[in-house]
């Protein structure tokens, strides 16, 4: 298992382009959250005018992202990288989790964390329309910048994101008969192998423990197929990889187009669905600080 706490290296880090390497060490911490111990990857920066919470999506926890979001503290802000449960370093009883509870998790943590800076969500994959819906249950959340609003509900996404192509349009239903403690691996159902053009980031991805190698219940991935988001009326920023490979940038903006707020489309050039390349990365980080 890759627990990435007390090692030497992130191995996430190697595959961004040196000058975003950054030094900045995490912070980890815990917080109990119902009956789960919750693990927060943090780099407080009390003078900083504004703080990023980073979102995670499935197959991915906050190591994996702890790279993008070291990057950003380099760049002037106070970052907080939440392991959703099933996760990370996050303790829970996987067998018990639902997709709703990390949307009340999120709505939480925002409410215990709020000092009355700005706060951005910045939610990657999966975590971009989360990010987006808790947004819109959130009175303390200024802006979300997401990679992806790929809604699950649309036939078409669900094809994309899954494994099964065209048979994807039979999984809603047959997922909501699942029984309640059957757990699948996440590379099992999902298109971990698209995960980026890189393909030893794809391998890193699908055979990390702690992310895409994890067991989920199919209950739980029933309520995430189910659930219908919301979108926010603070401002949504879509930084959408030019060559990704598994969510087509088409599918992100019909989501975008129920937004109630003010949008932005930034497109990074040249890079996958897991952004590691310029001058995409340029693009991306070049957005935060405007936002500042």
């Amino acid at each position: 298992m890759l627990s990435w706490v007390g090692m030497t290296s992130n191995p996430y880090t190697a595959f961004l382009p040196l000058p975003y390497r950054s030094r900045v060490e995490p912070e980890h911490t815990w917080w109990q959250w119902r009956d789960n111990k919750i693990h927060i990857a943090r780099a407080r920066r009390p003078k900083a005018r504004a703080r990023v919470l980073v979102v995670h999506g499935m197959g991915a926890h906050s190591g994996a992202l702890w790279p993008h979001a070291a990057a950003l503290v380099d760049r002037g802000f106070e970052v907080l990288a939440v392991d959703l449960p099933l996760f990370g370093l996050t303790v829970c009883d996987p067998t018990e989790v639902r997709y709703d509870d990390w949307i009340a998790l999120l709505v939480d943590l925002i409410e215990e964390e709020h000092d009355g800076r700005p706060l951005i969500l910045f939610g990657a994959s999966v975590g971009g329309l989360l990010a987006a819906h808790v947004a819109s249950k959130s009175t303390h959340v200024d802006h979300v910048v997401a990679t992806c609003l790929m809604n699950p509900a649309d036939p078409l996404a669900r094809r994309k994101m899954t494994r099964f192509g065209s048979l994807a349009i039979l999984t809603k239903p047959l997922l909501k008969l699942a029984p309640g403690r059957r757990m699948v691996r996440i590379r099992s159902f999902a298109r971990i192998s698209k995960m980026s053009r890189s393909p030893g980031l794809s391998k890193l991805c699908a055979s990390d423990e702690l992310g895409g190698g994890v067991k989920v219940p199919l209950r739980f991935l029933s309520s995430y197929l189910h659930f219908r988001h919301d979108m926010p009326t603070v401002p949504v920023t879509l930084v959408h990889p030019g060559h990704d490979e598994w969510t087509p940038v088409q599918l992100s903006l019909r989501t975008l187009k129920r937004a109630k707020g003010p949008t932005e489309v930034v497109m990074l050039r040249e890079c996958g669905h897991f952004p590691i390349e310029e001058p995409g990365l340029s693009d991306l980080f070049g957005v935060f600080e405007h936002l500042e």
